[in-house]
């Protein structure tokens, strides 16, 4: 323990800190989202006075080129992202017990604070970074003194990006990339791409250094279930279909339309399902591969089960697949080209996937019509056959 900080050493090399959380004084505020409940241990960096310079980063950041010289700026220094409002997603800091001491007493004292979080008290904190000098490393490495504001080439946040579908960030290194997207949409999430097109690049980062070695098992395990599912579906399918269309003598068209209502919901089920089984950190594109290939094996439940066409069926997951393919083709101009290459994909998917309901629709009323008759038949022929013995 020093300076009452807990030091632990894990594998890789990290020195893992461990913190009593701090208490957020902000969080019955009107506006306050509570996934920024913790973000004010943030202010324990400035207990690593061991170091002379800290880094602070969010973990949405990717490196793009090395950065040292961060380490060569002031007291405080953090990009404005905002034309007024800097971001902490990354900032460096020179630890100090004094500052910290200050910062806890204005927490205390009840400084104001917009959003209720980090950047929310660091940026009434340190209210006068806007009017502080642009930080340039000077080429000697000597270490600057002051807060500096950072060029935003430090913090490239990711929306620049999907306009031009390049980086023009003239200010600075390109050094940093940042993701300050809604939390569903982090680039660690498998679905994200190629929704948000960067976040294959935060994947490759990661394949690089600690990899995929716990979600793969799986994955992979689940690929094997739904392997085994098409099998199974396909080689019961008999069994299946009787057992769907089995039914009392009494109530036929209430058990018709109890047939069409778990159709419905097993088909809605089979491209929903699949996304909460997934690991949600794997990588997109075995992810989207796992993806396909259950709604497959589910929807192939109820095309054996109720003898439907496959196409009509399988229809939305092959407007997701192409969807995918149209979002991932990696040589549109700008971002507004794709972002029109999107939505007239999806105008003339559309049509298509209605038609494709309706045919659904059709083909299982037959079904269930077919087999709610027959039985009859076959019993009014078997006993016209009888009285004529007689």
């Amino acid at each position: 323990m020093r300076n009452g900080l807990v030091f632990s050493l894990e594998e890789d090399g990290a020195r893992v800190v461990s913190v009593d959380n701090i208490e957020n004084p902000y969080k019955n505020q009107a506006n306050f989202n509570k996934r920024f409940k913790l973000t004010l241990n943030k202010l324990y960096a400035w207990k690593l006075v061991d170091y002379d310079r800290v880094v602070m980063l969010d973990s949405d950041n990717i490196f793009l080129q090395k950065a040292d010289e961060l380490f060569q700026c002031g007291q405080f220094c953090a990009v404005f992202i905002n034309p007024c409002i800097f971001h902490t997603g990354l900032f460096v800091l020179q630890p100090s017990m004094e500052v910290l001491n200050d910062m806890l007493h204005e927490l205390h004292v009840g400084r104001s604070n917009p959003d209720g979080a980090d950047q929310g008290f660091m940026v009434s904190y340190f209210s006068d970074l806007l009017d502080r000098p642009m930080f340039h490393p000077p080429a000697n490495g000597t270490k600057l003194n002051g807060p500096f504001r950072l060029p935003l080439g430090y913090q490239m946040d990711a929306s620049y990006y999907y306009l031009k579908l390049r980086w023009h960030i003239p200010c600075g290194p390109n050094s940093v990339m940042t993701f300050p997207s809604q939390p569903w949409l982090k680039p660690w999430y498998w679905w994200a791409w190629p929704v948000l097109p960067l976040g294959l690049s935060w994947h490759e980062k990661r394949r690089q250094t600690i990899g995929y070695g716990d979600e793969m098992p799986v994955g992979a395990m689940q690929a094997i279930i739904y392997l085994g599912i098409l099998a199974m579906t396909r080689l019961a399918r008999p069994n299946l279909s009787k057992l769907c269309y089995k039914r009392p003598d009494k109530g036929v068209s209430f058990l018709q339309v109890g047939l069409k209502a778990m159709f419905m919901w097993c088909i809605l089920a089979s491209y929903i399902v699949p996304v909460f089984l997934i690991p949600r950190t794997v990588h997109p594109l075995v992810g989207w591969t796992i993806y396909l290939l259950g709604a497959f094996s589910l929807c192939s439940i109820a095309i054996n089960a109720f003898l439907l066409p496959m196409l009509p069926v399988l229809f939305p997951g092959i407007g997701i697949f192409g969807s995918l393919l149209v979002m991932a083709f990696p040589w549109y101009s700008d971002g507004i080209i794709r972002a029109l290459a999107v939505f007239g994909y999806a105008f003339c998917s559309a049509p298509l996937l209605w038609i494709s309901l309706v045919k659904v629709t059709s083909s299982l009323h037959v079904s269930l019509e077919r087999e709610a008759f027959l039985p009859r038949l076959v019993e009014s022929t078997e006993t016209s056959e009888f009285n004529k013995l007689y």
